[in-house]
């Protein structure tokens, strides 16, 4: 692990970067929502191209390779996600998708400001910029507004036992949110369900937005994917989507 002018770094089966008093988009999903082999040929596509990113000599064009690459990814990710015919779809039970809906707004104003959100069969689309840093139980205040992003590093040498304890989440304010809300929301959604075990996928998928234009773009998508998903034909009839009133677009 390495911190640097508030910017941290941390790896487990895919590089993540959370740089504090940013705003993030993530999205995580159900256990079991893709298939193993799936998984593994994305992750290894992944390692494959970011390796070639980070070759690159010049800062701004290895950084815009590297978002140009973001959205390929996603867009790949999310569709395998809306296609999976094997995946549990625990989250269209209202019951399941109302106890993630309320942990979501619970957070609203104390741990970030929330901006959107998406429940979706098997995944959760989520947006929000962090307004607390959480270290080790002291909490302090951080800025609150969407920045403009500058260059990533890559190769960053990381701890590998990051994930291995509580104490290493606390220390990564987005991993500590997440974290905190999938421990709660799978408690009550196992009750529900009868069942025991894992009902999140531990690793999430977060990407700094790097301005305006990239958030408003991020929270149309969102808002949209039910409707592209077939679920609805309109994109307010799904009721399971917000957007703060102040980021409408």
């Amino acid at each position: 692990m390495k911190q640097k002018n508030s910017e941290i770094y941390y790896k487990r089966n895919l590089p993540h970067y959370q740089p504090m008093g940013y705003t993030f988009f993530v999205t995580f999903r159900l256990a079991g929502s893709l298939p193993v082999d799936v998984v593994k040929k994305l992750k290894l596509d992944r390692e494959k191209e970011l390796q070639i990113i980070s070759s690159i000599i010049n800062n701004k064009l290895r950084t815009e390779k590297y978002y140009e690459y973001q959205k390929k990814y996603f867009a790949i990710f999310d569709n395998l996600l809306e296609s999976c015919k094997s995946s549990p779809k625990w989250l269209m039970d209202e019951n399941i998708a109302k106890i993630t809906q309320e942990a979501i707004h619970y957070r609203d104003k104390s741990e970030y400001e929330l901006i959107a959100y998406t429940i979706m069969p098997n995944h959760v689309h989520l947006v929000f910029t962090p307004i607390t840093i959480i270290d080790h139980d002291v909490i302090k205040s951080t800025r609150n507004s969407v920045s403009s992003y500058n260059a990533i590093q890559f190769a960053e040498s990381q701890d590998p036992e990051l994930h291995n304890s509580q104490n290493s989440n606390s220390n990564f304010i987005v991993t500590k949110i997440l974290h905190e809300l999938k421990k709660h929301t799978a408690l009550e959604s196992n009750i529900i369900l009868g069942r025991q075990g894992t009902f999140w996928q531990h690793e999430s998928y977060d990407h700094v937005v790097r301005n305006i234009a990239e958030l408003r773009r991020i929270v149309n998508y969102i808002l949209k994917n039910p409707v592209k998903a077939g679920l609805v034909i309109k994109q307010e009839d799904w009721k399971w989507s917000y957007c703060n009133p102040k980021y409408l677009v």
